[in-house]
This record gives structure tokens, sequence and C-alpha cells, in this order.
């Protein structure tokens, strides 16, 4: 019996990201909850504001749907540490919406940092 997904279904889940996150994070370690990852969290080290036209809803690259993440530049860096993750939130609801891994990197307070671009990838079921 083979399985398959309308689009719409994976795209109401990357629209929930995409349509209410409006700040991305970078972490020391993996937060356990949005007060971890927000500003002045215990993970916390730099943020970027983010809005709806910084997520962009595609084809998967294999199957599936995406979501690209806009890259932002000229970050400052609140916290030294060693960023190895980045949380999307949802800060009017106090929700932590997506957290992944990043290669990780030494941040030093009052530098700058560039994100890059990155994508949320949900696949086609399998067979």
């Amino acid at each position: 019996m083979a399985k398959k997904v309308d689009d719409s279904v994976l795209d109401a889940a990357l629209n929930e990201i995409g349509n209410n996150c409006d700040l991305m994070t970078v972490c020391a370690g993996e937060p356990a909850g949005y007060a971890e990852a927000n500003s002045g969290g215990a993970n916390f080290l730099a943020d970027a504001a983010m809005s709806v036209a910084d997520f962009s809803l595609t084809d998967g690259d294999v199957s599936g749907r995406k979501i690209s993440v806009a890259s932002k530049s000229g970050i400052l860096v609140d916290q030294g540490g060693i960023a190895d993750h980045v949380a999307l939130l949802d800060t009017a609801n106090s929700r932590l919406l997506y957290v992944t891994t990043c290669t990780s990197l030494e941040l030093v307070a009052g530098s700058e940092l560039t994100f890059n671009g990155w994508d949320i990838e949900i696949a086609d079921p399998a067979v």
C-alpha cells in the first residue's frame, strides 16, 4: 500500500514557522524551551529579527516541501560562547518553533555574526 501526503499538509506545518517566527537566535547548546533560547536565556548568544518575508516555501530538494530561511548579516553578538544551535521563536506567543544544529563557531561578545540562509525540509512519506 502506497503512502501519500498532499503538499497542503506539509505546507501547513512549514507555514506555522514562516508565519509566526519573529526572532532567530543562535545558542550555545540545545535550548530546553523558549526562555532558554530567547534574549537573556541560558543558551542565548545573539539574535536577528525575522518577518514573513524572510521565509520562502517551495518544493523540497528531493521530495516533499521546504521553507527557506533568509540569511542575515551584521548581527551583534550579545554573549560570547560556542554557537552550535539555531532557534526560531514566536515571541508574541512565547513559543520555541524550531531548533536545529549548526556548525560550531566561537563567538565573542561585541563582534558581528552572519546567519547564512538555510532550509527546513519535510520529505514525502516513504513507501
